[in-house]
């Protein structure tokens, strides 16, 4: 359970302003990467915790011990963000990889926060068994945030997008695989207001999914290279 959790801002504009927080579970401190925007944001995302479609208020990417079995890792991820003070819905990832390692990149306005962990890693359409219950903690996780609206086919288009670009940062990156059985990606957006256009197309040929695939591809190849060549930080 968690002793101490760090305070942290209540409102963190874009990715790049995302920070980490510390808390302490059964004498290891652990570190958090926090995003949180505040009201005005729409993600989709496939995380254990605010996973879907819908306005959220922030992102965090908890890091935990390798071998984490516990079966209830969204009141796991709830209780992490109401100890760091956050408030309102929100998207809760968590990974065995180090979050203190994570890479970002940017491109017009288009950005993109990655930890990687690939020590479990494979083909998705890979032969072999399946499993009940949760698989080892590792993961890719991918934060992406546009700062314009987008519609809600466009949501699952960004999605697809970035996990294309994410398969593609494997490759280049030296690994035979198209992920780890737990990657997870959340993609934000800002809600529609005053009439405002939403963006309806978001393939990686259109302009801002352009900007999205290559945002996704600069972080997650830098955090797979970081990861193969060693960088993981332990917890301590």
């Amino acid at each position: 359970m968690t002793a101490a959790s760090t305070a942290l801002p209540t409102r963190t504009a874009t990715p790049s302003d995302a920070r980490i927080a510390e808390r302490e579970e059964d004498g290891t401190v652990l570190p958090v990467l926090v995003w949180a925007p505040g009201p005005g944001w729409r993600m989709m995302s496939s995380a254990v915790l605010g996973g879907g479609w819908g306005e959220r208020h922030w992102v965090i990417n908890a890091q935990v011990r390798g071998g984490y079995r516990r079966m209830d890792a969204d009141r796991h991820l709830a209780d992490l963000a109401a100890d760091a003070g956050l408030r309102g819905p929100g998207v809760g990832l968590m990974t065995a990889a180090s979050v203190r390692d994570f890479r970002h990149a940017t491109e017009g306005g288009a950005e993109a926060l990655v930890t990687a962990g690939v020590g479990v890693r494979g083909w998705a359409a890979a032969p072999g068994p399946t499993t009940a219950g949760p698989p080892p903690a590792g993961t890719i996780n991918i934060i992406a945030a546009l700062p314009v609206p987008l519609s809600p086919a466009a949501y699952v288009n960004a999605v697809a997008t970035a996990t294309e670009a994410k398969v593609q940062a494997l490759l280049d990156a030296g690994f035979d695989a198209s992920g780890t059985p737990t990657d997870a990606v959340c993609v934000a957006a800002p809600v529609a207001r005053d009439g405002r256009a939403e963006e309806t197309f978001m393939g990686p040929r259109s302009p801002w999914g352009a900007r999205l695939a290559r945002t996704v591809h600069t972080a997650t190849y830098a955090a797979c290279l970081s990861e193969r060549d060693g960088g993981r930080a332990p917890v301590r």
